[in-house]
């Protein structure tokens, strides 16, 4: 039976494959929306905020499409949903299908696809006289022996629709490409390579608003994402210099970038690198959707703003009223994490009052974030707590075959 504890309100129904968005799940509530959770059943054990979900579905995966579409068709029966949005990339696309299929305002297929797809991404971006790294589809072989004759190596091997840095092979022959190349057989389709670009690599996580970039803050990795993933190590970002030329070339890139590929309103979550050897700012991949690893915590360290927040009123209003940012600050963050030995890390010994956010709810994990208005005391901290978590804390393990999220 419907939800009657709030006839007349409007619904929201949110899909998450991933434990994630309690923020946004409690925004909707307090925006005065019912609220539907629909999530798998491995989940249902998650501290999910109960007290903001009028109701709360499961299926045993997401894999199932059309399963899922039959589902959520049978809840809109007798549940007027008006709203529906993905809270992990993974769900972006099978969000934008619903919303086609049930025609509900939001992102649609098209528009979905060149933030889930690294191919159509970097297409799109090319076309429109983006810089990209130089790449070619694993599908006409002719064309893929003409980019290792023309590209030099490093070359990397990417799947077109996983996140972060995951799946990713370096290669630095056409003798190892080839037989990767077979080993993937009918799914090689799914994959692209792309020459390797040595450099700096930045994420600038935004909101937009009516196709207007109306909140954009930049950071740089201490450490590649893909050497992080393929070898271990701690992972660290932080606030670039404010007023700065990299953050005034990566704006201007990410604004560019935001309108060739049609967003018109949400949040998005891009990277790019600056290449060592021509100092070009290099568009490397972008989702619809809050960073992980806890960057909204970082972003909202030292502004104030929460993403997920504001992006669950964005996704509400579509457009119909108009959207205002919140006041916000303009200080730097800096977010520090490693897997650890310990099962629960103690982090008591780490004292400074620039700490604004320790992790605590996640086993063999630990991580910091500091704040401060000096963006030289944030760079002294991070490189001190990298050395100290090598010591306390560090562990390794293999290359996940998933995202972290």
């Amino acid at each position: 039976m419907p939800n009657e504890r709030s006839p007349g309100k409007p619904t929201i129904l949110c899909l998450s494959s991933f434990y994630k968005g309690n923020d946004f799940l409690e925004e909707c509530k307090n925006q005065g929306w019912n609220v539907i959770l629909l999530t798998v059943e491995s989940l249902l054990g998650k501290p999910w905020p109960r007290g903001h979900l009028d109701e709360v579905f499961a299926l045993p995966s997401f894999a199932d499409r059309q399963a899922i579409v039959n589902t959520v068709s049978w809840l809109a029966r007798t549940r007027d949903i008006q709203r529906l949005a993905p809270l992990d990339d993974y769900d972006v696309e099978l969000v934008a299908h619903l919303r086609e299929h049930l025609r509900i305002p939001g992102m649609g297929e098209s528009t979905a696809r060149y933030f889930r797809d690294k191919l159509a991404m970097r297409a799109r971006c090319r076309d429109r006289n983006i810089e990209v790294p130089e790449f070619v589809a694993v599908l006409n072989y002719d064309r893929i022996r003409e980019f290792l004759e023309r590209v030099p190596p490093p070359w990397l091997l990417k799947p077109r629709s996983e996140a972060s840095a995951v799946g990713i092979k370096k290669l630095h022959t056409p003798e190892e490409v080839w037989p990767v190349i077979e080993a993937l057989g009918d799914a090689q389709s799914n994959y692209l390579i792309e020459r390797m670009i040595p450099g700096d690599v930045f994420h600038v996580d935004s909101i937009v608003s009516e196709k207007e970039v109306v909140f954009a803050e930049c950071h740089q990795y201490r450490r590649p994402l893909l050497e992080l993933v393929t070898g271990g190590g701690i992972f660290g970002t932080r606030t670039v210099p404010r007023g700065s030329e990299i953050e005034r070339q990566l704006l201007e890139v990410h604004r560019r970038v935001v309108d060739q590929l049609g967003l018109v309103r949400g949040v998005t979550h891009t990277e790019y690198i600056r290449g060592a050897n021509d100092g070009k700012i290099y568009f490397l991949e972008t989702a619809a959707r809050v960073g992980g690893v806890h960057i909204s915590d970082l972003v909202l360290a030292s502004t104030g703003i929460n993403l997920w927040r504001e992006w669950a009123k964005i996704e509400l209003l579509q457009g119909e009223k108009p959207y205002a940012l919140p006041p916000k600050r303009s200080e730097y963050s800096g977010l520090i994490v490693s897997l650890s030995k310990q099962p629960i890390p103690d982090t008591s010994a780490y004292t400074d009052p620039e700490i604004a956010w320790r992790m605590t709810d996640n086993e063999h994990h630990v991580g910091l974030i500091v704040h401060s208005p000096s963006n030289e005391r944030v760079g002294e901290l991070l490189d001190s707590y990298e050395r100290r978590f090598a010591h306390d804390f560090l562990a390794v393990m293999p290359p996940p075959d998933k995202a972290l999220h």
